[in-house]
């Protein structure tokens, strides 16, 4: 599909037959227990192996064949759950990059499952919410409303309308429609994913996923909320009005549970992951790391969900992003510290490095740390910002995270050492995140320039 959404993927709603909404606690039911079903499947797989440690690298401690069963099951369950099962997988998904490449085929397949449309909510429970949110009299706000949605998305679906304006034709817009329910649901599946991390490093060692479904559920309530979304994605429009780079739709009408946006046409990112040709990717790329690095300095705003299937890369070679349900905010900007610190490491300045890490919290006050060690551990991660051009590669992403998860590797140990301050911790998970699509990318580009011209202390001061 090429048009606009504003989902974030496919989802299924909380629904159940004859337009009715289905009683949650039975459903939730249901879904504990394909959940709780996992880990004996999992247990099984284990004893095949020989009883070897899930800790290391995926070739020394489990077979190809184990870890391809093990993902076939947990995406088959986590496909069938949607909701904050599937929103995790989306979260998860463009890490999908740094996989061994014999199983990065099978993983992405099923990775791509949880990003397809899925059963609709029933049309008389959609107009039921649209009655609820925009008032009785809704459809008199539209020319048009296609009943059929355009995607779903983990907590609610998108459909294609035609809004009432002045001009003749109407306004093409985008009406994102929450499912009833969706937050209780969610809420209930990320409880029962955070105790199957063992079956995610399983699939791939060293990947933690509490941290991120503890971050998830914390930001819920922001994204079930889809009056914070339209005020987020108006000051992103804002900032970007008339830009020659970035496109933000703009809001048209917003209500808790109901958006309606501009409708936008463009190729899916993901689509060009797959199809694209390689100045498509390139320009994806380069247009990607503009947004993720421009945005705190020009909106105060970081769009934190860089999934492919929230950005478009429209007809005039701009790129449109189309989903605003999390964003972190940052009213001065990027921190100078990362700028500066980045920089210092590539001039080789260990020490002002170790100095400016312990003063950010990375390192505990109390912490003797070798100041080599830590440029030897994170120079290889800024590599892209070290050269004028810069292709990332998934061959590059698997051989950091191997570096960076094998625990006999001094990256690993020295690692363990190092603390990620909380006001830190989403900035560093996006930019992880858009480093992983940027490897699905495969995307060639001026990086260097692009952090120089946006990331306050990186550019040298004189």
């Amino acid at each position: 599909m090429a048009g606009a959404t504003g989902a974030e993927g496919s989802g299924t709603p909380i629904v159940g037959n004859n337009d009715r909404v289905t009683d949650i606690p039975r459903r939730a039911v249901s879904r504990t227990a394909k959940l709780a079903a996992l880990p004996l499947g999992f247990a099984g797989r284990t004893v095949l192996g020989l009883g070897k440690r899930v800790t290391g690298l995926a070739s020394e401690v489990i077979s190809a064949e184990i870890q391809e069963r093990t993902a076939e099951q947990l995406f088959s369950v986590l496909g069938q759950l949607k909701g904050g099962a599937m929103k995790a997988g989306q979260a998860l998904s463009v890490f999908e990059a740094a996989m061994p490449e014999e199983l990065a085929a099978p993983y992405r397949q099923a990775l791509t499952k949880l990003q397809e449309a899925a059963p609709p909510l029933p049309a008389a429970s959609v107009h039921k919410v649209l009655a609820e949110q925009l008032g009785v009299d809704w459809r008199s706000k539209f020319v048009d409303f296609d009943d059929a949605p355009a995607a779903a998305a983990s907590i609610g679906q998108v459909h294609r309308a035609v809004w009432k304006s002045r001009a003749k034709a109407g306004r093409p817009v985008a009406v994102k429609v929450q499912y009833p329910g969706a937050g209780e649901a969610l809420l209930s599946d990320l409880r029962q994913l955070s105790r199957l991390s063992g079956m995610f490093r399983a699939i791939q060692p060293g990947l933690d996923i509490k941290p991120l479904l503890t971050e998830l559920r914390d930001r819920l309530e922001e994204e079930l909320d889809y009056e914070l979304e339209a005020r987020s994605q108006r000051e992103f429009a804002a900032a970007y009005a008339r830009d020659e780079e970035i496109f933000v739709p703009r809001v048209v009408a917003a209500a808790p549970r109901v958006l309606v946006t501009d409708w936008v046409e463009g190729q899916p990112l993901s689509r060009i992951i797959h199809e694209g040709t390689e100045s498509e990717r390139d320009e994806s790329g380069r247009l990607m790391a503009v947004l993720h690095f421009s945005a705190p300095q020009r909106a105060g705003l970081l769009h934190a969900d860089p999934h492919p299937g929230n950005f478009r890369l429209l007809p005039d070679g701009r790129l449109g992003v189309i989903d605003f349900g999390a964003v972190a905010r940052l009213p001065g900007g990027h921190p100078e510290p990362i700028g500066r610190l980045v920089r210092l490491a590539l001039e080789g300045d260990a020490e002002a490095v170790v100095a400016g890490l312990r003063a950010e919290g990375f390192v505990k006050p109390d912490e003797a740390i070798d100041a080599k060690a830590v440029l030897d551990f994170v120079l290889p991660m800024l590599e892209p910002l070290a050269v004028d051009e810069f292709r990332f590669t998934r061959k590059w992403l698997r051989a950091e995270a191997a570096r960076l998860a094998n625990p006999k590797s001094a990256a690993y140990q020295l690692g363990r050492r190092l603390n990620l301050p909380p006001a830190y911790l989403l900035i560093h998970r996006v930019t992880l995140g858009s480093a992983g699509v940027l490897c699905q990318l495969e995307a060639k580009g001026p990086y260097r320039s692009i952090v120089e011209r946006w990331l306050p202390g990186f550019a040298p001061v004189g």
